[in-house]
Parts: structure tokens; sequence; C-alpha cells
């Protein structure tokens, strides 16, 4: 039967409508029974005591209400409670009192083992006593009265009557349990009772059908009673295994939570809800000039009701696993799931899909920012410091959203968006995103621009503009960087964020980045023929220190055109320092060897290891200007860049600040002891012929020799 509080284990607020109800049910409850019980005679009372069959029956009821019946597709709150069989034959056998006061210790009983709420107990206690006195009436219109000292044994005749008994039980047990659940779960009555009713039915007829024998053999003899529990020991046994072997295919085996099977049962289910929804609220609208406006505002709030998934993958996991081993990075695992399972609402779903990657179904939400506010109330959960094996950790989670039907129309395709959802929240660093077609790599006018980017390259449209460092003691150049910029032939100037995050994800990135640094290398030996000897730097990702042949291909340029090593610089973010294949590249060493020094970009903005940066041949530190911008307003911003000085000081290197945009960010960042920056306030990026026009009047060149 279904539990008329089964998400949660506390009282209704006082004054409410599900209070009220309670409040009613529980009185007539007590009603019912002292009419019962003012019917008992001394002789029933001597019955009672004197009667072995009682204390049986009294023993299983209790039993089968502990230990309910549970199927695959039930759970312990709608279950198979088999006390409802030794119930409706005391009713027949001995009456209503024997069978409410036997129903209602055995109620108690449970309640108190399982450690619920008074009001939930005094409840279960009412809602059986009101059904079985329900039953009782439709006995006595038969004529078929039973007394603890007169039993009653039915025989074939009486089974129409027992069969409408157990018919009114079921309906009045169902409709009261019923109308609780749809006060708690603020639905109407119809859709509580239509969530399991085919299955109680069938629960019901089993169960109720078994009365009648069970009376007859407690009629027999008190020794024929436990005979009937057999069958009933042999069903609970085949039931648990076949919940065992289910619970095993659909849930996790290491956090017990739903697997990515059970996640896609449970999401087609409330996409149908919504959509069933939907289209009540469009038959209502239809009508909506007969209707109360109470009716149309409900027609407004259903149709505005979606469905969310999100997939949540936890940063920097592999760093767990790979410093402390599995074991650790398991209990983590188990952590987390505890703190989702904890952290979502009441009806919201929280399944594993494999790894450190988990998916949380909203069956109903209000809108995005209703589910930007669960995904926020998730990560703050898991924000909470963790210890495990005397070390603390700091755990975080990138969120991706994808909502129903504005994203998808089904579960492959919400769980793929809120797959690019929970992608560009990694990338963007934002921790919580909403799917934006606009973003997604797979979209269409994703794929055309990756099209129209593979011609680029043939076409010449991507070129490179110049914005120099400079130093912050003497004004003099320090070197110029190199940034990519898209001609294209309908929208104009892009720059990298527009197209880059496309052809990473492709074999261009490779093409594209042997291009600029061809170009790169070109420009260079023409300002190093006008004796304008900058160096030169350009921006590599951590697939690029992949590619064994990006070393060949600089090595090559480099000789081709007579230039040093120093010449050209490469600059990677800091986060390929989390990315040990990355680290540990041929490419890095032979750079090593070949002379081309390192500058660190971004850095503040990631999880560096300070021996990695020790060992690797950088020469720069570029600040990120995330820090700088906000460098006069915020002093922990000010304590930040500070300390980053002063430890590559430290570290022998130099320090660069980027974003640089006004004199007094200057003036601090040298206080400071900064050794160069750039940004709009020494220059803005420059095509090359802007570029070679400005080191024309700023860079001072070797005095010619003496004649």
């Amino acid at each position: 039967m279904k539990d008329p509080n089964n998400t949660r284990n506390t009282a209704p607020r006082r004054g409410s409508p599900l209070w009220i109800y309670f409040v009613v049910v529980i009185l007539l409850g007590v009603t019912a029974c002292a009419a019962a019980f003012a019917g008992l005679t001394a002789a029933d009372l001597d019955a009672l005591a004197g009667s072995p069959v009682f204390w049986i029956l009294g023993c299983f009821i209790v039993f089968g209400e502990l230990r309910p019946i549970i199927t695959p597709g039930s759970t312990e709150n709608n279950g198979a409670t088999t006390s409802t069989t030794f119930a409706f034959a005391a009713l027949l056998y001995a009456g209503l009192p024997v069978a409410a006061a036997l129903q209602a210790i055995a109620v108690v009983t449970c309640g108190v083992f399982r450690g619920r709420t008074p009001h939930r107990i005094a409840f279960n206690a009412a809602q059986y006593t009101l059904s079985l006195g329900a039953a009782q009436l439709v006995l006595a219109l038969f004529g078929d009265l039973a007394t603890p000292s007169g039993t009653w044994v039915p025989d074939g005749a009486d089974l129409p009557a027992i069969a409408l008994a157990g018919a009114v039980y079921f309906v009045c047990n169902d409709t009261l349990v019923g109308s609780a659940v749809a006060l708690h779960e603020r639905v109407s009555l119809v859709k509580a009772l239509r969530w399991d009713l085919a299955y109680q039915v069938l629960v019901h007829l089993a169960l109720l059908g078994l009365a009648p024998m069970m009376v007859i053999a407690m009629d027999r003899s008190a020794l024929f009673v436990p005979l009937i529990l057999l069958p009933f020991i042999a069903v609970y046994m085949n039931a648990s295994v076949a919940v065992r072997r289910e619970h095993q295919a659909l849930h996790d085996g290491l956090t017990g939570l739903p697997n990515r099977k059970l996640l896609i049962v449970r999401t087609e289910e409330a996409l149908a809800e919504a959509r069933g929804a939907e289209k009540r609220s469009a038959a209502l609208r239809r009508g909506a000039a007969s209707i109360k406006p109470s009716r149309r505002r409900a027609a407004t709030e259903e149709r505005d009701q979606r469905a969310g998934l999100f997939l949540l993958d936890l940063d920097r996991f592999k760093e767990v696993n790979d410093t402390l081993g599995h074991p650790t990075g398991d209990r983590l695992l188990q952590l987390v799931a505890h703190r989702l399972t904890h952290s979502v609402r009441p009806g919201d779903l929280v399944a594993r899909l494999g790894g450190d990657e988990f998916a949380v179904l909203l069956p109903s939400v209000r809108d995005e920012a209703a589910a930007r506010e669960v995904a926020a109330r998730l990560r703050a959960a898991l924000g909470e410091p963790v210890r495990l094996d005397g070390m603390s950790f700091d755990l975080e989670a990138s969120v991706g959203i994808a909502l129903f039907p504005d994203h998808a129309p089904d579960f492959e395709l919400l769980l793929q968006r809120a797959d690019v959802a929970m992608y560009n929240a990694k990338e963007g660093r934002t921790g919580v995103e909403v799917y934006s077609p606009a973003r997604d790599r797979n979209s269409p006018e994703r794929l055309t621009m990756l099209g129209d980017l593979r011609r680029a390259i043939d076409r010449s449209e991507l070129e490179l503009f110049y914005q120099p460092k400079v130093s912050l003691r003497d004004g003099q150049l320090v070197g110029m960087e190199a940034l990519l910029r898209w001609r294209h032939p309908d929208k104009g100037l892009l720059e990298p964020r527009a197209f880059l995050s496309i052809a990473e994800q492709t074999y261009l990135m490779r093409s594209i980045t042997h291009h600029v640094v061809e170009a790169a290398l070109a420009q260079t030996a023409a300002w190093w023929r006008e004796d304008l000897a900058v160096q030169v730097a350009v921006n590599a990702s951590g697939r690029d220190l992949l590619d064994t042949g990006l070393t060949e291909t600089i090595e090559e340029g480099l000789l081709a055109r007579g230039l040093p090593a120093a010449a050209l610089q490469l600059e990677i973010t800091e986060r390929i320092l989390m990315n040990e294949p990355a680290y540990a590249s041929d490419t890095v060493a032979k750079l090593a060897e070949l002379g081309i020094p390192l500058s660190l970009d971004d850095f503040g903005t990631g999880y560096s290891s300070l021996v990695r940066l020790k060992r690797l041949p950088v020469e720069e530190i570029k600040i990120d200007s995330s820090f700088v911008g906000r460098l006069t307003e915020s002093t922990d911003d000010a304590v930040i860049v500070r300390s980053i000085v002063d430890l590559v000081r430290t570290l022998g290197l130099r320090s660069v600040a980027e974003g640089v945009e006004d004199p007094q960010t200057a003036r601090m960042l040298r206080e400071m002891g900064c050794d160069a920056a750039q940004g709009w306030h020494f220059g803005r990026p420059m095509d090359a012929d802007t570029a070679t026009d400005w080191l024309r009047r700023n860079v001072q060149r070797a005095p010619e020799p003496a004649a």
C-alpha cells in the first residue's frame, strides 16, 4: 500500500490541508475503534485471552507489517503488506474489535521499530481501522457478524458477501492513503490513485482471497494456522531474489545509486508525464472561456512545468585516484553519492553513469532559474571539505543542464545536450551551464562554421595580429604576442573564442597551429631583416604539445629563415601542467633541446604543481587578466598578484601581467616588482603592417658600425 508520507518523515505544517486531513482521519478512526470495543462482553474478553489462535494471528499481523513482500517495481512503501490477509481473516472470524486491535498493535510496533513519527503511526492505525470498519458494515448487511465468543466460519454461499467486503476494504484503504498522498504531493486524487492502482488491485486480490482459507484453518485447529505461512515464506524468498537481481541490474554496485538503465526508465516516465500535462493544459486552454479562473491558472502552471536533466562531473578527480589510489577514490565517490542524494528535492533522482560522472533527473522543474538553483545547491553540498586518510579535499563539480521540451524531445538528446552544457561549464570554469545551441559543437551552425574554417586555411583568411609586451622598469619592448584572427567573408573579423573551440575538437587544430607558426616565423624574419630583433610568442594548446611534428615544423622554419631559437616563444596555459601526458611528452623535451623558451599563460586560474613548474623550461609567467583587471578595486586580487610576482622572482623567472588597461594598474604592478606587462594601455592588437610601423617608432635599433 502506498505510504501517505513516504517522502518525508516529518509532521505536516499545523493548519495545512494535510494536517487537517490527518486530524480528521485519526479522530474518525478513534471513534470507530471506541464504538467497536464498546460492544465487547466479558465472554468476548475471556475468549480473546484463552484462545491461542488470536495470539498466533497477532504475531502474524506484526510480522506481515514489518516484512512486506517487495516485488520488482515496488518499494517498501507500496510493497505487499501480508498483514492484510491476517487482519481481514481476523475480521471475518472474530469481528472488528479483534481485527482493529491486532492491526493497531502491528502498526505501532512497526512504526516504533522504523522510527516513524507519531502522526504517521496514528494515521496508519486509523486508516486500517476505518477500512476494516467499512468491510464490517458490508458483512453486517448480509447478517454475517462475528465476535470473539461467537466466531464465524463462512461457507461457499458467503463468498459474494466476503468479496464485496474485501472490495470495500480495498477502496476505502486506497482512497484514504491516496488522499494523503495527493495532499502531500499537491496533485489530484485521481492522479495519486492511478500511480500504482493496477499493482495494488492485483496484490489485494491475492491477499484478501487467502483470508477465508485462513479462517477455515483457524476453525479446525490453531496448528493449521502456521501452515498458511509457508506459501508466504516461499513468495517472500522468491520476491527477495527477484528484487535483488532487479536492483543489481538497475543500480550501480559501488554507490548504490540508479544506473543508466533506471535513469532512462525514470526519465521516459517524467517526459511522458510532462507531455500529458501539456496536452491537458492545451485542452483546458481551448475551453478557457467556459472554465473558472483558478483552473485556467492551474492549466498555465501545468503547461509551464518542465523536466530537467543534469550531467555532473567532478573536477580533478583523476588526481585523487593517481595520488591516493583507487580505494580512496571509491570512498570519495560514495561520499559524493551520499551528498547528492541528500541535496536534491523529494522526487528527484540521482544516478551514476560511470567513473566520476553523475546524472540528476528533475521530473518537474518550473524554469531555467529554478534548475540553476538546484544545481547551485548540489555544488554547494559537494563544496564542503572532505577528510579521507588524514587529508582534506575540496571537491568541485561542473554541471550541465538540459530541459524538456526547451532543449530536447527525448532522453538521448536530453543527455547529449546536458553533456554539451557540462563541457561548456568545464571549459569556461563557470560551474553551471544551461544548454545553448550557439555553443553546441554538434549544432548545424557550428558544423557550418567548421566547414568554413576548413576552407579558411586554404584561402588564407586566417591572419595574425600582434600585441606588444613592455618592460615596466624602462618601457622597452620585451616581445610581441601573435594573436590569431579570422577575416570571415560574411561575419567580418572574428576573435579566437568564436572559432577555436570548434577546431580544438577536430584535426583542424593541428593545421591551424602549423599555419600560425609558419606565419609568425615569416613575420619575425621580416622584422629581423629590418633590424627589428623582437621575440614573437605563439599560443600552443595541450594537444599541440602531443604533436611530435610541431618541433620539426619549428626547427625547419627557424633554419629556413636563419632565425635563432630565442626568436620564437611558445605560450601554454597553466592547465597544461595538470595534463600528465602533455607535460611528459617528447615534444616538450625536444623543444627544450632546441632552445625554444616557454611562457606559462593565464597563471593563477589553475592548480599548478611547483615541482612541475620548476622542471619545465619556462622563462616567464603571465599573470591572468582576471586578477590584473581588478587590481585597483580588490584588495584580495592585489594580494594574489603580489604573491605571484614574489613567487616568480624566487624561481628566477620573468613575470608578465596581462590585461593592463590603465596607468594606475601599471604603476601598482611596477611597485610590486612585476617585470613586464601587456594590454591596451601599452598597445592594442595590431595587424602586421600596423605592428611594423609601431615597431619602427618604438624599438631602439643597434647603431650602424663606423665607416
